[in-house]
């Protein structure tokens, strides 16, 4: 992580958050949960894939690219995409628009894609307190 890609994560952060309106997928499709990527509008793993998407295409590993669920600031279930940098995990999130290191966000971390297997999620919540959603390591 350098000063220059951490300003692509920024950019794209902010290009994808403008571009996207949000929306609920029971609004947008008459269904609860559909996971797609948005045109122009979305909820938030739709945001979530599309930045995925957008950063793979800028030449950044997959395996870094984890989405990540949460409990926001209402409690409510929420996406982000967690980006693994050698300097620590940051999120990328629709509902706030700096990128910023994920303990600084306020949410509750329940699970997110393994690195290893993007198949398969690491779960980082409570129940599993000694995770943090910035360690890679197994336990």
């Amino acid at each position: 992580m350098n000063a220059v890609r951490f300003d692509e994560l920024e950019r794209v952060n902010r290009s994808i958050n403008a571009q996207i309106a949000p929306v609920t997928d029971l609004e947008l499709y008459g269904v609860e949960e559909h996971w797609t990527y948005p045109v122009d509008r979305g909820d938030c793993e739709d945001y979530v894939l599309l930045k995925r998407r957008t950063l793979i295409s800028l030449g950044w590993n997959a395996s870094a690219l984890l989405v990540t669920v949460v409990r926001d600031l209402k409690g409510a279930g929420h996406a982000v995409l967690t980006v693994a940098t050698d300097r620590g995990d940051l999120v990328l999130d629709n509902q706030q628009e700096g990128v910023m290191p994920w303990q600084l966000t306020g949410y509750e971390y329940i699970k997110r894609q393994s690195q290893t297997s993007p198949k398969d999620w690491v779960y980082v919540g409570p129940a599993r307190s000694d995770v943090g959603v910035a360690s890679t390591r197994n336990r």
